[in-house]
Order: C-alpha cells, then sequence, then structure tokens
C-alpha cells in the first residue's frame, strides 16, 4: 500500500524540494515545501520594514498576511508560486536577504506555531509530499513515510550557484558557500525544532546522484516497504 503522507526532511539545496515535487507528480499527491513558508514571512518582514529580532512583531506578522500556496502555472523553474498578500513572491524570496534572515525567523516558537497549523490543516485534505526541516519529526510525526535528504556543502552551493546563473543573477560562490554552512550551524542548533533526522527515517545522500536517480532510489523504496 503507498503511504499517504510523506515527510521529506533535509538542509538547503539538498534535493529534497526537487525529490518532493518529482514524487507528488508521481504519484499525483498533493505537494508542499514548508520552507516557502518562512521564506515568505521573512521576505514580507523585510518589506514591512519589521525588525527581524523582534519575536512578538514577525510572530504577529506571520498569523496576519495572507498566504498562499498555488500550483505552478509558470514556466520558469519554479515548483509552485507563491503569493503573498496576492503578490506573486516565488523568486524574491529566493534572495540573499531572505537566506540570511529565514533562519531567525524559522527559530520563533509563535511563527512556527503559526505555519505548522497550516502545514497540518493542508496535510489532513488528502495524500500529500511534505518537505522541510522537522516534518518527520514535529509537523507529520506519524507520516507513512519519513526520508531525511543529506549532501556535501560544497555541492548545495554548486547547485544553488547553478540556479542564480541559470536565472541570469551573480552571486559569489565562496559567499554562497559561507551562507550555507552558517545556516546550516544555525538549523542543527535551534532549541525548538532542530534540523534533525526522524529516528525512523530513511536518510538519503544525494551526493553524485542525478535528479531522476535519487527518484527511482525513492519509489523502489516504497515498492519493496
Amino acid at each position: 500500500m503507498k503511504p499517504r503522507t510523506v515527510a521529506i526532511d533535509g538542509s538547503a539545496a539538498s534535493g529534497k524540494s526537487t525529490l518532493a515535487s518529482a514524487l507528488a507528480g508521481r504519484l499525483k499527491y498533493l505537494y508542499l515545501d514548508t520552507g516557502v513558508m518562512y521564506r515568505a514571512v521573512t521576505w514580507a518582514a523585510l518589506k514591512q520594514n519589521v525588525d527581524i529580532n523582534d519575536e512578538a512583531a514577525v510572530s504577529e506578522l506571520a498569523e496576519k498576511i495572507d498566504l498562499q500556496i498555488l500550483p505552478s502555472e509558470v514556466d520558469d523553474g519554479r515548483q509552485a508560486t507563491i503569493l503573498v498578500n496576492g503578490r506573486d513572491v516565488t523568486w524574491l524570496i529566493r534572495g540573499p536577504e531572505v537566506n540570511v534572515n529565514v533562519s531567525q525567523v524559522s527559530s520563533y516558537p509563535r511563527v512556527r506555531q503559526v505555519l505548522t497549523r497550516q502545514q497540518r490543516k493542508i496535510a489532513q485534505q488528502g495524500p500529500v509530499v511534505m518537505a522541510g526541516r522537522d516534518i518527520g519529526t514535529v509537523v507529520l510525526p506519524n507520516a507513512d513515510l519519513k526520508l531525511f535528504i543529506v549532501a556535501s556543502a560544497e555541492v548545495r552551493a554548486r547547485r544553488r550557484h547553478l540556479e542564480c546563473i541559470e536565472r541570469g543573477e551573480t552571486l559569489n560562490f565562496d559567499e554562497l558557500l559561507a551562507s550555507i554552512i552558517r545556516r546550516d550551524k544555525l538549523d542543527r542548533e535551534k532549541p525548538i525544532s532542530p534540523m534533525i533526522p526522524a529516528q525512523d527515517a530513511v536518510i538519503i545522500n544525494t551526493d553524485g546522484l542525478s535528479q531522476q536517480a535519487v527518484l527511482e532510489r525513492v519509489l523502489a523504496l516504497m515498492e519493496n516497504s
């Protein structure tokens, strides 16, 4: 029997979102990348000049903004369309300023509570593949299948650098690598919902593997489970 809820966790640019999107498409399941929700709140806070270090203000903003995640109808590489108060911020939330501040925003308990409630409601609506950093441990601890995707910092930096180049953006590789290493440390050391695999998660290292190879490995795992 196919799992109805699939939790995919892992670090930035590990390939978890690409895998989750492809797997959801193959299974005809709903796909949700929870990381974009935290990025959207971070972007909104920066846009509205809310002090990122003011937990109460950021949390209040998270409760008030109209955040929508819609199926992509634009052929520009996006996996979904992200709207904040009706504005398309799909690529804006991938900017360097958001990259630097999103870990801080996602560390706030009230922000996590607000977004976790939304994520659980989405999972109750039907079969889902959900990607993030604490899906298998916090959001959906009873998920039918839990995966934890890893890759070296250098490989992840190259992937993200290539994405930027393809979008016509200029970003220094060394700065990007340093940013990824710094964020990994912050995510692992969070007092609330640190980025760690669930005890029953299957760990998959994507170094040297194509996107298709990772997908086939997961499908084989599901077939044999």
